[in-house]
């Protein structure tokens, strides 16, 4: 028998390891672990958890939960992995800095964004896929925009690959 901790944490594990697609899958990957749940409990601890059903490339929805770091993770770990994973394109002006994200993604780069505690941003802004980042005077927008295309691995402002003068996609 399991706690409502133990079994949440197990919960947070296996979506961040998985492509956790619904309650019933979720409740036969617990079931795996040896920890019996209804589909009402599942329910209610994915809603205390905060999980939330996003998109991923070929249009199936899993759960993601933004709060997973396991202490061994650095936040700045757990940032690199989220920008790298979630943001399409990174743009500013004055200090505003724009981030989108697929549809639905928004939310859980923000939150990443938010307890990073990354020097120079003062908040952010979800939408439901673009995030508007706040950063501090002495920061500006520009260079905390380049921060966040740097952990994103993103190269430019339209999310591409610069291209040479001269080249073009063909």
């Amino acid at each position: 028998m399991s706690t409502k901790q133990q079994r949440q944490q197990i919960i947070t594990r296996l979506i961040a390891q998985e492509n956790v697609c619904s309650q019933p899958h979720l409740q036969e990957m617990l079931k795996d672990q040896g920890i019996e749940a209804t589909q009402a409990t599942i329910s209610r601890d994915l809603e205390e958890l905060g999980a939330v059903k996003i998109r991923v490339a070929g249009g199936d929805s899993i759960y993601a939960i933004a709060e997973y770091a396991p202490a061994r993770v650095a936040p700045s770990d757990q940032l690199r992995r989220v920008m790298a994973e979630w943001v399409a394109e990174v743009t500013s002006s004055g200090n505003l800095v724009v981030v989108r994200t697929p549809p639905g993604c928004a939310h859980v780069v923000a939150s990443a964004l938010d307890r990073s505690a990354l020097s120079g941003l003062l908040g952010t802004v979800a939408g439901d896929d673009t995030i508007f980042c706040v950063a501090a005077e002495d920061i500006g927008g520009a260079r905390l925009a380049e921060e966040l295309r740097s952990l994103s691995g993103v190269t430019d402002a339209t999310g591409g690959i610069p291209r040479k003068k001269g080249t073009s996609h063909v």
